[in-house]
């Protein structure tokens, strides 16, 4: 016969484990991996981590343990009356804020990723070569002909401004909030370091898969500046 003891202890036990449980469900906690992209439209560097690097994760295994934020604001400002002024341009913040848009528009992170990757590789026929086949069209078109594109841009510009430390070039990559600076081009490396959740890992984070990866130049961009590393 268990004892009342015993049995209130189990109670208490279970009781813990559904409250962490439940917990981490409400307060959004995962074991995954952030990794925030700051970065902006028409930047070559950045479009290059994003058409090369940035699908190393999205194309493995690696998008199970690796929550994928982007921000597309990058080196953009903005004035008094609130006019966002893009470093490449005019056609820079209408990408940026499509791409917005896109974010907000699409619920799945791989399904954000390749139609921001499609964009950027192809920013002269974005149109036809990308506005179909990923869905929500007309909402992605709705948010970028109404006041909601601006929103979300702002709210970019103030996330790219809060920074700690501050970007210092773009692309800017942070995993769980701390800063790549150039170790851009071992970015499957990096990843899989910093995973520390229970489940094994990936397939790519082992040593064989590792070793055979092959190491690519990644452009930094400065204010009215490149340089590669």
């Amino acid at each position: 016969m268990v004892s009342p003891s015993f049995s209130t202890k189990l109670v208490f036990f279970a009781c813990f484990v559904l409250f962490t449980f439940s917990h981490k469900l409400v307060t959004g906690e995962s074991d995954k991996v952030e990794l925030n992209l700051y970065y902006e439209s028409l930047c070559p560097g950045c479009q290059s981590f994003i058409v090369d690097e940035l699908v190393k994760v999205f194309d493995s295994d690696l998008d199970t343990i690796t929550d994928v934020k982007l921000v597309p604001f990058g080196y953009a400002k903005v004035s008094n009356n609130l006019t966002v002024i893009c470093q490449h341009g005019e056609e820079e913040c209408k990408l940026n804020a499509l791409e917005a848009c896109v974010i907000n528009t699409l619920p799945n992170p791989k399904s954000q990723y390749k139609f921001i990757r499609c964009v950027e590789n192809n920013t002269d026929n974005w149109e036809s070569s990308c506005l179909k086949g990923y869905g929500n069209e007309k909402a992605i078109n709705d948010c970028y002909n109404s006041d909601l594109s601006k929103k979300l841009i702002l709210g970019y510009a103030k996330q790219t401004s809060s920074l700690k430390p501050k970007h210092e070039f773009v692309p800017w990559v942070t995993i769980n909030s701390k800063p790549l600076y150039t170790k851009l081009d071992d970015l499957v490396g990096q990843v899989c370091k910093a995973y520390k959740g229970k489940t094994p890992l990936p397939i790519d984070c082992s040593s064989a898969a590792l070793s055979e990866r092959k190491m690519s130049n990644v452009e930094f961009s400065y204010v009215d500046e490149i340089i590669s590393h």
